[in-house]
């Protein structure tokens, strides 16, 4: 049982990393799930204060991912038209580009980034702003897209860390 447990906590953990960067997949409550089903194994035992911390900043970072984008637009002067079209954008250049045989840099990076800030200027120009503010607009939605992602890694990683760690410590 310890061995199935480990399996399964082994693909949250990776499925927690990607979900830092593929939008519809919570990373860091991903990578803590890992750490929890790791935790009822033999591999590991991790105290009470960790578990919360470890759950705490999944937790928040999962709320911010979602709070840090608009407020990255809004400071720029954008529009929830710029925060849809960032989205649309990061969907676009991950899964749509790809698909129609467009590969964009080592596994589709240059979409990753490019995506969003496209998306979120092409959203504002629909929606009518003059293309100088549009543009403004597009920097702010992906600074905050940016901002978003890289503390969601930043989290899935601290958590795969303890994760590697206490596997190691029992080998």
């Amino acid at each position: 049982m310890d061995y199935l447990l480990l399996v399964f906590a082994i693909v949250f953990i990776l499925l927690g990393l990607v979900g830092c960067i593929i939008p519809g997949l919570p990373g860091p409550p991903l990578s803590f799930v890992g750490i929890i089903l790791l935790h009822f194994t033999r591999f590991a035992e991790f105290s009470f204060n960790t578990l919360f911390i470890l759950g705490g900043i999944a937790l928040i970072v999962q709320v911010l991912d979602y709070i840090v984008p608009i407020w990255g637009t809004k400071k720029f002067g954008g529009t929830k038209a710029g925060v849809w079209g960032s989205t649309i954008g990061l969907i676009a250049g991950i899964i749509v580009l790809p698909m129609l045989g467009i590969v964009l840099g080592p596994f589709g990076l240059i979409g990753i980034l490019a995506g969003p800030f496209f998306g979120a200027l092409i959203g504002e120009l629909i929606h009518g702003q003059a293309s100088e503010r549009a543009l403004v607009a597009a920097i702010g939605s992906f600074i905050g897209f940016l901002a978003g992602t890289l503390m969601k890694l930043a989290s899935s990683v601290i958590i795969t860390v303890y994760f590697v760690r206490a596997i190691i410590e029992t080998l």
